[in-house]
């Protein structure tokens, strides 16, 4: 099965608004913010598998995320160039502390 990427220009600002209005996937951008690829069990490790899928789905359907199979795992890479090139800002701006706050979601400590 091939995962659906959307080109640039498919990228619609109220999917992409709404894939990042949810805490655990603005939580998955943040940590994603660095640019480099990540492992998609080791972002978020506090959250179920079943979870994440759907979460990982919206992320990528809206042109915020690409994934990369390798053998049995896949790799996530945030499409900040993308993003950027299509809205100009707009991951600046919702990446900045006074964006999240203290509402972007936080795994658990206990």
């Amino acid at each position: 099965m091939t995962a659906l990427h959307p080109s640039r220009e498919q990228f619609q600002l109220e999917e992409v608004l709404a894939a990042l209005g949810h805490p655990i996937r603005a939580s998955i951008v943040r940590a994603l913010a660095s640019g480099e690829e990540a492992f998609c069990g080791s972002i978020v490790p506090d959250v179920p598998k079943s979870t994440l899928t759907h979460h990982w789905r919206v992320l990528r359907e809206s042109g915020v995320i690409r994934q990369r199979p390798s053998g049995r795992k896949l790799y996530i890479t945030l499409r900040r160039d993308d993003l950027d090139a299509r809205f100009p800002g707009l991951l600046d701006l919702l990446l900045s502390d006074e964006a999240f706050g203290k509402t972007a979601w936080q795994p658990s400590t206990t």
